[in-house]
């Protein structure tokens, strides 16, 4: 990890305050860092297993207490070898002076150079060891984390509006979208291969009013800032917000030196956008919306949801991201929680919340609030957004930090975000729960102004 930072000119919030941020001159590896806190990791590691043994992890701590020695041990033996060659260096220009025979502490000073390399190369093993270590432990789960295994045990918050009562069989998104002539995935399979779709007129447009309306709605009444980001993403971004290296897997990688990915979510580059920054506290908390389409390869996910939007390969979210200083990052996920509540309510879509349990929560997660929305068709919930705060862990992973203003040093942010929301499947819940017996479908109060005043779609 070597590499000397310099200041990335012109760097700054898009509300002008200055942000200072940094570049790495070097393409070489970046440092070490643990992604847990390092005191935490050292002084309590038996602490973190117990706690990640609630995700059903497994960390042994006696053999990373071992390791984290032996680095230590081999930083020492380094740097005092390091030293003693300095010193004997010294004394060869002295002896050279005095008129000496310097051919002995020459042979000397080669022997030490020559244990210093073992010692620097065995120390740089530990330490890519140590790393794999690191990037690959979740995060620590909070004490309000329910257990569990899996998603029968997420507990329910709360749940908001009546499930509406058909007295007709009600056609799932599918149907209703055929019988539109707005939802083609034949034509997207010709063009793409499976689980993608294609929208034409009146769902096209849904599509983008849906979008326009969750960006105006947040950024006009939840005072989050617009951005507008790359969608393709480096390894060091994806391994900054946790995708990388674990779930390589589920990313769409493109051919390119050094290699893109597709990002998977708006998290990745809205929240990277801190990467290698020091956000003065008087800019916090910075809240972002942006709208992004997402790509996943969907691994692992082999016959579920094949049918319809509910999972694909491609599709968009309006994305909000929330940087905070760590005492305030609770008030702000139930803030941000709240906030993507705001669309399922303005559309009168039927919703639930539910906390995650320690098998079921994300990677990167501390706390997670899942919100699920009605679909009538499959008479389930389905999840429409995860909304999470992840402390300071992808802060660390990204060296993300804000200046505290009692110690005048910069320490590691909280970031949070969460879906406000997911348009496709918005979409796919506005078909099914405005859908009529004759497979019209009415068009929600708040998205009629988007809809250039139409109120009922296939009329």
């Amino acid at each position: 990890g070597t590499g000397a930072l310099r200041p990335r000119l012109g760097a700054a919030s898009a509300r002008g305050a200055t942000i200072a941020c940094w570049a790495f001159v070097s393409q070489a590896k970046e440092l070490t860092t643990p992604m847990i806190d390092p005191k935490l990791l050292r002084q309590d590691p038996e602490g973190v297993a117990a706690n990640l043994a609630r995700r059903g992890v497994e960390f042994d701590a006696a053999a990373y207490r071992e390791l984290d020695a032996r680095r230590r041990e081999l930083q020492q033996q380094t740097q005092e070898l390091q030293s003693e060659r300095n010193r004997r260096s010294k004394e060869i220009g002295a002896a050279k002076r005095r008129g000496e025979d310097i051919e002995p502490l020459k042979a000397e000073v080669s022997d030490i150079g020559d244990r210093l390399s073992e010692a620097e190369q065995a120390l740089a093993s530990v330490q890519e060891e140590l790393e794999q270590w690191h990037l690959g432990l979740p995060n620590l789960l909070d004490e309000q984390v329910p257990d569990g295994e899996d998603e029968t045990a997420n507990a329910e918050l709360r749940q908001w509006g009546g499930i509406p009562a058909l007295d007709f069989r009600p056609r799932d998104h599918v149907e209703l979208g055929e019988l539109m002539d707005g939802m083609d995935f034949e034509a997207a399979t010709r063009i793409a291969g499976s689980r993608f779709v294609t929208l034409r007129g009146e769902l096209a447009r849904l599509h983008r009013a849906l979008t326009q309306f969750m960006l105006d709605l947040h950024a006009g009444e939840h005072d989050y800032e617009e951005v507008y980001v790359p969608y393709l993403v480096n390894a060091r971004a994806l391994t900054g917000t946790g995708q990388l290296p674990k779930f390589e897997a589920d990313l769409f990688k493109v051919d390119h030196d050094p290699p893109f990915y597709l990002a998977p979510t708006g998290e990745v580059p809205v929240t990277n956008l801190v990467q290698d920054c020091i956000v003065e506290d008087a800019e916090l908390p910075l809240r972002l919306v942006c709208h992004t389409p997402c790509f996943r390869s969907e691994a692992g996910s082999y016959g579920q949801d094949t049918r319809g939007m509910i999972r694909q390969h491609q599709f968009e979210k309006v994305e909000l991201v929330q940087i905070t200083r760590p005492h305030e990052s609770w008030d702000a996920l139930e803030a941000l929680t709240g906030h993507a509540e705001t669309v399922l309510r303005r559309l009168g879509l039927p919703y639930r919340v539910v906390s995650l349990c320690g098998g079921d929560i994300g990677f990167s997660a501390a706390r997670t609030y899942d919100l699920e929305v009605w679909l009538p068709a499959q008479e389930r919930y389905r999840e429409i957004s995860s909304c999470s705060n992840f402390t300071d862990f992808q802060a660390r992973r990204m060296q993300a930090r804000w200046r505290n203003p009692e110690t005048g040093k910069p320490e590691p942010a909280h970031t949070l975000n969460g879906s406000g929301l997911a348009v496709g499947r918005c979409l796919v819940a506005v078909l099914e729960n405005y859908q009529e017996a004759d497979g019209r479908v009415q068009v929600p109060e708040a998205l009629v102004p988007y809809m250039g005043g139409k109120r009922v779609l296939g009329a």
